[in-house]
């Protein structure tokens, strides 16, 4: 009796000291795994002020020419604006690009490394934004022209790295990758005498991605979070041909080889985007 009370003592205490390493090994790990997610925010165009409008009078695919008058006389001497026409003349003003709502939706995997700080992740994520590029031209007819540019949607492939101090609950992070999108082009003009087409292939265009961010675990599974990206594509697909209309010979336009292309100087389309973030963690 006296043995089977010492060996009952000795699996109580045992189970007793085991107590504490079993509460610890059943505490949440937060960030180690798979989740889904969804981001809303507000998207800021770049302001390109030294952007303007490019012209390859003999379309040859060179752009850098100047449209000039049969005296020789630069065409649009009056200048440019990065924003959209409010008339036809300079003097009447531009507009800003539009800045605008936009969201998104994504599905990820992080994994502590070692089981402890530092996180590393990948994520896949689709978004739409409302955000508009202008770029205007103004001739001495007088007339203005407009480049109008628009991200329709992008998918985008991001990795990021990032921190968990104190228990886990909290994660700062740095995110960074490629994206491929599709960008709207549109074109306007006061000009009534030439013909204008847009040349768009409607291809998609490849950019990259990169930003940082912060997030919160509320719970074992639901977290929210701040985030900031900056989006850069490479948009050197798109121009306007333009051609006689109803114009004559001597028209600018129409001077060196019968028409003119023309395209935004800059052809990176960028952005900025704030947001939140709000994910489910499985």
């Amino acid at each position: 009796m006296k043995k089977v009370l010492i060996i009952t003592g000795a699996v109580s205490a045992l189970a007793v000291g085991a107590m504490p390493a079993a509460a610890q090994d059943t505490s949440p790990v937060y960030f180690d795994g798979i989740y889904i997610g969804g981001a809303g925010g507000y998207d800021i165009q770049s302001n390109d002020g030294g952007d303007t409008l490019v012209f390859d009078t003999d379309q040859n695919g060179v752009y850098g020419d100047s449209v000039n008058t049969t005296t020789g006389a630069n065409a649009f001497s009056p200048g440019f604006c990065n924003g959209r026409a409010i008339g036809s003349t300079a003097a009447a003003g531009c507009t800003s690009d539009e800045d605008d709502w936009a969201y998104a939706a994504r599905i990820g995997a992080d994994t502590r490394m070692g089981g402890g700080p530092v996180v590393v992740g990948v994520l896949l994520e689709g978004s739409r934004s409302n955000a508009v590029d202008y770029s205007t031209g103004f001739s001495t007819t007088p007339a203005s022209y407009t480049t109008i540019r628009e991200l329709d949607y992008a998918i985008s492939a991001r990795g990021r790295l990032g921190f968990s101090p104190g228990d886990g609950r909290g994660l700062f992070y740095l995110t960074g990758g490629a994206s491929y999108a599709k960008i709207d082009h549109e074109f306007e003009t006061t000009n009534g005498a030439n013909s204008f087409t847009l040349n768009d292939d409607n291809d998609m265009v490849w950019g990259w991605q990169a930003g940082a961010g912060a997030e919160l675990m509320l719970t074992q599974n639901i977290g929210i979070g701040l985030e900031y990206l900056y989006s850069r594509y490479d948009d050197d697909k798109s121009s306007v041909a333009v051609g006689p209309g109803s114009a004559g010979p001597t028209n600018p336009f129409l001077i060196v080889s019968g028409g003119t292309n023309l395209r935004p100087s800059d052809t990176d389309f960028e952005m900025q985007s704030l947001r939140g973030t709000v994910s489910f963690h499985f």
